[in-house]
């Protein structure tokens, strides 16, 4: 099965699926020589996720564990005794901290009393959501969604859900051992490099192995969907989209293009570089629909979502409505900082973008 992508010098290249579809749950699929494919579950639109089982001596190294809840436990015995042949899990390696990756690591670890390996910012920012279960939401955040355009309902939605990180990550262990960029650590017969990207989420970990040709790319690289790139509450003047456009062009620089791809979410694919460029070349689309946006007047966040999403944002979808001001404003911070726009906040403390005539000074408020 092949797919077309549209690279930034107009050329058309194509992914390749080399397997006819993911394992069903509680089975695995063999993707090389002693490297399991598994797919969990989960109870979202985004309703799976893709985890990896590697042969490393007399046990299973795993990379990534699923989102924390009574099903993904219940997947996991059953791949404990049947597909794993009752060998233990002797290290457990996360490549980044969003719920769905990390959120079963601790009862895993627990369990087989082996350890987490994972990268410093990962870890550490882990703790600080998890820290929130339970907490009001903070007014910083509220100030911030209140600047976006979001209205009474949004904002009281927003209070309800604060601190649901929590409730899908299990308590993580008390040490962890850091992965480091470019490290190469030994997982059964083979050596793996730890290739580190930014914008996704703070210092995701992907793992290389050039003798396999393999990369576990979590979700720095994923074939059918772009990776959500956001601005958070916790820091409004981030610049996420910088480090994912420079962490695209460093994979690409980095990693051969004769690898097969095992992305945390969709299916396994040939064709990494040709994905690279496709996404810079869908990022700077955006861009240009953006300013296009911006032309035609000043718009807060909420009013720029037709021109960057291919479907309607509503405050019914309150994930879809976080995930889509998260994005829009690291889009809008992206033009801020080259001076393409810029910004001005009115007395309810709502923010307003405007383009920036060619020659002009952009200033922010």
């Amino acid at each position: 099965m092949a797919e077309p992508q549209h690279t930034a010098s107009g050329t058309v290249a194509e992914l390749t699926y080399p397997f006819a579809g993911p394992p069903a749950p509680g089975q695995t699929r063999e993707v090389a020589p002693g490297v399991l494919w598994i797919r969990m579950p989960m109870p979202l639109a985004l309703d799976h996720i893709n985890l990896w089982a590697i042969a490393d001596g007399a046990g299973w190294t795993v990379v990534d564990t699923g989102l924390r809840n009574a099903g993904t436990a219940e997947v996991w015995e059953r791949l404990f005794e049947e597909a794993l042949g009752g060998r233990p899990v002797t290290r457990v390696i996360v490549t980044h901290m969003h719920p769905d990756h990390i959120g079963m690591a601790g009862w895993l670890t627990r369990r087989f009393n082996c350890r987490l390996w994972m990268t410093r910012l990962e870890y550490l920012h882990c703790r600080v959501l998890v820290a929130d279960n339970g907490r009001e939401a903070p007014p910083d955040a509220i100030r911030f969604l209140r600047g976006a355009g979001w209205d009474d309902s949004a904002i009281e939605g927003y209070r309800a859900r604060f601190g649901n990180f929590g409730k899908g990550t299990y308590a993580l262990p008390d040490s962890y051992r850091r992965l480091r960029d470019k490290e190469v650590i030994r997982i059964g017969q083979h050596d793996w490099a730890v290739v580190v990207g930014n914008g996704h989420s703070p210092e995701h970990a992907c793992l290389w192995s050039p003798e396999l040709k393999l990369l576990i790319s979590g979700d720095q690289v994923l074939p059918r969907i772009s990776s959500n790139v956001s601005v958070h509450p916790i820091e409004p003047d981030a610049d996420p989209m910088s480090d994912w456009l420079m962490s695209l062009k460093k994979i690409a620089g980095n990693v051969p293009d004769d690898v097969l791809v095992l992305p945390g979410h969709n299916e396994c694919f040939h064709g990494l570089h040709a994905r690279l460029a496709g996404l810079a070349a869908g990022q700077d689309a955006a861009f240009e629909r953006l300013r296009a946006a911006l032309a035609k007047g000043p718009g807060r966040v909420v009013d720029v979502f037709p021109a960057l999403f291919r479907r309607p944002i509503t405050g019914s979808d309150a994930q879809l409505l976080g995930l889509a001001t998260g994005e829009s404003q690291a889009c809008l911070n992206y033009l801020l900082y080259r001076g393409e726009i810029s910004v001005d906040v009115d007395a309810d403390g709502v923010r307003w973008y405007s383009l920036c005539e060619p020659g002009s000074e952009a200033s922010g408020s």
